[in-house]
């Protein structure tokens, strides 16, 4: 879900941390807001004291409080944000004069250096929905925020809830019980376990907020007005309502102010709507939407599907309206498709479908889930399936995604028995964080295909909130391959894979038979196979255009008795003549009945034919897909190939080096931003803090000294031990012992003063490094190959590792491999091994292997720190060498700011 921007709240307190501000889903699919508590809450927060229980009350307070005396009152709405911090989850008022309604309070009150005491009460008609959970992962982050790492909290004995709450979080929960009182302490750092607990709540709770939304049984549809048949709006609704009459009769529909045959069942206004309803369908202009979610609040909606535009694209006045339809529909529980929005489709028992869109003729119901981000193409994409034969199990527009989005989509097919395969055509990646854990978390259990918009997966169409991003294309590319995505080009090739991956098994391997009418077809498609990643294994198997019944079978059985192969291309074009019905049903009995993954480009057949559909032994139906070409067909059956070796494969574990502790990287960056008061600006290390930060991790920088001329250099190299190396800090000969910036293995005084005087010639015609120490003096690392880490804090994708060996090859030609963290050890030996220059490492041309383990466990430690700390806002260790027997870092440049990450597992946020 999108953050909510806040209004400013002009106070003489505090700054309003404006950023803690978020909409969240709860346990039983509604929505709520998450917000600091601010000094004009007073009146909310006694309404909400006042309506608490008593056994509630005495919970909280220890003691029987009808109302919260005056002073009381001012101190708990006056904190600082700081040493004494308060959050509300609150819902909308039923009128647009109404205040908000506080149905959870959390806050915590430091009592040491990085010590809280933490204190929650929810609302009694809200107990049950999950608020504790989510006020204790929003505050917990807060507290991470402000150098609180450890809460405690007394609590009375039978309030066995709020201690679950603590435990059921992930934490490490100690308790102790003293004169009654239960006294409970725990640490907020993130574990594993306790991300996993926040990923697994999170999971649940969108997934049901989408199946709410695409199990409906009841439907709204609100129009613009009965004479408004000519507008845009107008013909929407109408178009929506006769779709929805047609399809599902056992869905309950009711409209409102839609134009069209007067006939039709017409309520005069929503408040004549009998409740409950689970889903609205609204189309009517901008500047009314807000007014209709409201009232909608009134029937118990879920969900709304927003047809019409006029919000964000249109600028800032279209993004206030937006943001104030938003903050209606999320206090009032209910998720939001679009603006925009084509519509949703959801197959339902018995064949019939939910059809709350624009698709006057849906396509059939079947194992595929499809999300697309644009009305426009959805027509087209749609129209695509209807002719291939495709069925769907859900289609969804989410629009301008202002709250709904792909990541909510996939939550929900994740637990969908009724959906097999994934596509998702993605305008825009809101939050490629969330998407990477969400996607990857899919594709373990069912093939994700997507296609993004342009080849950089940068595009940000109007409307669409996204933070802005700085990572080369490929950043995107790599995220999806970590994640077990089939990324594909465009929506054709999406459909392509999506036939083969769910009415196909999934491919044993990657050898591939071939059967072709000639052997010039057969070459061709060899070298379409081979293209496709794929290999010939061989077998063959030519069939001439008039072979007989018997000689087609004989030929399909040799095939599929083949054992050295896993998968089947079958061509069959025709030079005179019709289709070989004796083929057909050859090649889908065997297929179905050997299990072997099978693809066919057979004249006049395309998409899902009954021709090529047969059931295996057990009753099952399989269908060969057929492609227009051999080179489509090729294609589609290599990403389903390299998507079943990305499955079976180890995808590895969390990645925890020995000695690793970022809690000391962030009390240091935390004292050094603080002295430093640097605001919002990358503060450059010195080389000393560099080295002190990077300890913290296990990583140690080998010493080197600055000196001003050769006397310094002999006095320093005398200290460290000969040989040594001598370098200038002149940024463009730095590293370059190619253009003399640096000499190695300096043996004497007598060298290391010749090298000093060449090497502050050579940089005198150069833009100066360090005016007070040109040169730098250095242990002589053991002999290896020079390889360069680096990590970046992106506005968008926040860290992003980058391996390469040392170079200008490597940057001219941009052999650099990316990974995003969180990065497992089998990510990151990937990561080494993508580089095209890794064979280098590797033992290369009979050079001897290098230590790849200790370069892995080096960019692990370096992973792990830039996950952890956001505030690393860029690091360069260059070069670190690699040698037979470990890896040294030589150079280290970092910058640190203060954090401004957009994605965290406690919040559902896109910008």
């Amino acid at each position: 879900m999108a953050d909510v921007t806040a209004d400013d709240h002009p106070s003489p307190g505090p700054v309003y941390p404006a950023a803690w501000e978020a909409d969240v889903v709860l346990h039983d699919g509604s929505t709520t807001h998450v917000r600091p508590l601010r000094p004009d809450d007073a009146d909310a927060l006694q309404a909400f004291h006042v309506g608490q229980s008593e056994r509630s009350t005495y919970m909280r307070f220890f003691a029987p409080l009808e109302r919260l005396p005056e002073r009381d009152l001012a101190r708990l709405v006056n904190v600082d944000q700081l040493d004494r911090v308060a959050l509300v989850a609150v819902s909308s008022g039923a009128e647009p004069q109404d205040a908000d309604q506080i149905i959870g309070v959390a806050r915590y009150d430091r009592i040491g250096t990085d010590e809280a005491e933490v204190a929650f009460n929810i609302a009694d008609a809200h107990q049950g929905r999950g608020l504790g959970s989510v006020l204790l992962e929003h505050l917990a982050a807060a507290a991470r925020e402000r150098g609180v790492r450890r809460f405690v909290a007394e609590v009375l004995p039978q309030n066995g809830r709020m201690i679950g709450v603590f435990k059921d979080a992930g934490y490490e929960v100690r308790q102790r019980t003293e004169d009654g009182i239960v006294a409970v302490g725990f640490d907020i750092d993130p574990t594993d376990r306790s991300l996993a607990v926040m990923a697994d709540r999170e999971h649940r709770a969108e997934a049901r907020s989408m199946r709410d939304l695409l199990h409906a049984g009841s439907v709204v549809v609100v129009g613009p007005g009965v004479d408004a048949g000519e507008t845009l709006a107008g013909r929407l609704a109408a178009r929506v309502l006769a779709d929805l009459l047609v399809a599902d009769p056992s869905v309950l529909v009711h409209a409102v102010d839609v134009p069209g045959d007067p006939a039709l069942p017409m309520h005069a206004a929503l408040a004549d709507v009998p409740g409950p309803v689970e889903l609205a369908v609204v189309a009517v202009p901008s500047d009314e939407a807000a007014d209709v979610v409201r009232g909608l609040a009134r029937l118990g909606v879920h969900g709304v599907v927003l047809l019409t535009s006029g919000f964000a694209e249109e600028g800032p006045d279209g993004l206030d309206r937006q943001r104030a339809l938003l903050r209606v529909a999320h206090g009032a529980g209910m998720r939001v498709v679009g603006p925009g929005s084509y519509g949703i489709l959801s197959a339902r028992a018995g064949g019939l479908q939910l059809n709350a869109s624009l698709a006057d003729a849906p396509p059939p119901t079947g194992r595929i889930g499809l999300f697309c981000q644009s009305a426009p193409l959805s027509v087209a994409l749609l129209a695509a399936v209807r002719r291939r034969g495709i069925g769907l199990s859900q289609f969804v527009s989410a629009g301008h995604r202002a709250d709904v989005s792909g990541n909510d989509l996939m939550q929900f097919w994740a637990d969908d028995v009724d959906t097999d395969v994934v596509g998702l055509y993605l305008e825009s990646l809101g939050n490629p964080r969330k998407f990477s854990r969400v996607a990857r978390r899919l594709s373990l259990l069912k093939p994700v295909i997507v296609v993004t918009a342009g080849r950089s997966g940068q595009v940000v169409p109007p409307g669409h909130a996204v933070r802005p991003t700085h990572a080369p294309p490929r950043t995107l590319a790599e995220m999806l391959r970590q994640s077990g995505v089939v990324r594909v080009e465009n929506t054709h090739q999406m459909l392509d894979v999506a036939q083969v991956l769910a009415h196909q098994p999934l491919p044993a391997g990657r050898r591939t038979a071939i059967l072709a009418s000639s052997a010039s077809v057969a070459a061709l498609v060899a070298e379409a196979v081979a293209a496709a990643g794929l290999v010939v294994s061989g077998h063959v198997q030519l069939l001439p255009e008039d072979a007989p019944p018997e000689r087609v079978d004989a030929a399909v059985d040799a095939l599929y008795g083949d054992p050295d192969s896993d998968v089947v291309v079958v061509v069959r074009i025709p030079t005179v003549g019709g289709p070989d019905t004796v083929l057909q049903e050859a090649v889908a009995r065997t297929a179905a009945r050997s299990g072997r993954t099978t693809v066919a480009c057979i004249y006049d057949l395309h998409g899902l034919t009954p021709e090529l559909t047969a059931t295996d032994d057990d009753g099952r139906e399989w269908t060969v897909p057929a492609y227009s070409t051999p080179e489509d067909a090729a294609l589609a059956l290599g990403h389903a190939a390299r998507y079943a070796q990305w499955r079976d494969g180890d995808r590895g574990r969390p990645l925890h080096p020995e000695g690793v502790e970022t809690r000391a990287a962030r009390r240091l960056v935390a004292g050094w931003l603080e002295a430093e008061a640097s605001g919002d600006a990358a503060l450059a290390l010195s080389p000393e803090r560099t080295s002190e930060l990077l300890a913290t991790v296990g990583v140690s920088v080998l010493p080197s000294f600055r000196v001003h001329d050769a006397d310094e250099a002999v006095a320093a190299a005398e200290s460290i031990g000969w040989p040594v190396a001598i370098k200038t800090t002149v940024p463009a000969l730095r590293h370059r012992a190619d253009l003399g910036g640096v000499r190695l293995d300096v043996a004497d005084e007598t060298e290391l003063r010749a090298d000093v005087e060449q090497v502050l010639t050579l940089a005198a015609g150069h833009e100066q490094g360090d005016v007070d120490a040109p040169l730098e003096v250095q242990a002589m690392a053991p002999h290896g190959s020079a390889c360069v880490v680096r990590s970046v804090e992106d506005p968008l994708f926040g860290p992003i590792i980058s391996f390469g060996l040392a170079g200008d090859a490597s940057d001219l030609l941009g052999d650099i491999a990316y990974g995003v963290p969180p990065l497992t050890d089998v990510d990151v030996a990937e990561l080494v091994r993508t580089a095209r220059a890794a064979p280098r490492l590797f033992g290369y041309r009979g050079l001897p292997a290098l230590d790849v383990a200790a370069l892995e466990d080096l960019i692990a430690r370096v992973a792990v720190l830039a996950d952890d700390l956001p505030e690393l806002r860029s690091l360069e260790l260059n070069p670190v060498v690699v040698s037979e027997h470990g890896a040294v870092v030589l150079g280290a440049r970092a910058a640190v700011s203060r954090a401004d990450r957009a994605d965290a597992t406690r919040r559902l946020s896109r910008v």
